[in-house]
């Protein structure tokens, strides 16, 4: 028996006695196939297992949309809002605006959302070296959280597997407006648990014990989010900063090829 199977083997035997029926906010049509310590046989535990838990933190009737494009920005990301028929000038313009020409795009990417122009659009499969050698990589996303500025990637169709936005150094990603939830728990009952989900708040960034910021390290050192639906206008483009941060000497080396750490 390995280690797994003997952590495995103590969460079912842990779990013996709640409710087949039992979903994680403690519901139950009230069947068991178990009993608990201090109860009578059959007695569903789901009766006294309601936890009512908080589900979101935005105030009632927030406009989601706002509140997430706010709190990507906070991360130093930038967001762009437009509408669907201005979706591809948005992409381009964003292409532009980071001299990006070479792009990672992976399979499932709708061909009607990108922009006409001189465009590499590089597609799968690509090892490290080629992505890599990609000023960044284009792709849709699975769910957008309001109260974290969160991007979730669910490697459906249009976001490819994790290696084609960690290792390339720019994330171009668009969300759509009604993917846009309130807070983590509306998000996690939107995906898929089976599947591997990335969950990116903002550009790749950590500090060492000096509190010097270093980013890029673990994933792009630069996120632009696009949100489709919202009415596009000057004032929706938000940035967290107009201004770049005294680099330190972690960051004043040029960059050197970046091994994902999921492929």
């Amino acid at each position: 028996m390995n280690s797994r199977e003997v952590v495995l083997g103590r969460i079912r035997a842990a779990l013996a006695d709640v409710p087949a029926e039992e979903t994680p906010d403690g519901t139950s049509n009230g069947t068991s196939h178990g009993t608990s310590a201090g109860t009578d046989s059959g007695t569903s535990r789901a009766a006294t297992a309601h936890r009512g838990y908080r589900r979101g933190h935005a105030e009632p009737g927030q406009d989601l949309v706002a509140l997430f494009a706010e709190r990507v920005a906070d991360y130093r990301a930038t967001v762009t809002r437009t509408d669907p028929a201005g979706l591809p000038g948005a992409i381009a313009a964003a292409l532009t605006a980071r001299g990006a020409t070479r792009l990672a795009l992976p399979d499932g990417f709708p061909p009607g959302l990108l922009p006409p122009g001189d465009w590499q659009w590089q597609r799968e499969p690509l090892d490290v070296p080629a992505l890599d050698a990609v000023d960044g990589a284009l792709t849709l996303a699975a769910v957008g959280i309001a109260v974290t500025g969160t991007v979730v990637l669910d490697t459906g169709p249009g976001q490819g597997r994790r290696a084609l936005t960690l290792v390339p150094d720019y994330h171009l990603c668009v969300v759509r407006a009604e993917q846009i939830v309130d807070d983590v728990p509306e998000a996690l009952a939107r995906l898929d648990p089976r599947l591997p989900l990335t969950f990116v708040s903002g550009p790749s960034a950590t500090s060492d014990i000096e509190l010097d910021r270093v980013e890029g390290v673990h994933g792009p050192r630069t996120l632009d989010v696009i949100v489709v639906g919202a009415p596009a206008a000057a004032a929706d483009r938000a940035t967290a900063s107009t201004s770049t941060p005294a680099p330190s000497a972690a960051t004043d080396a040029a960059p050197g090829p970046k091994t994902p750490e999921q492929p």
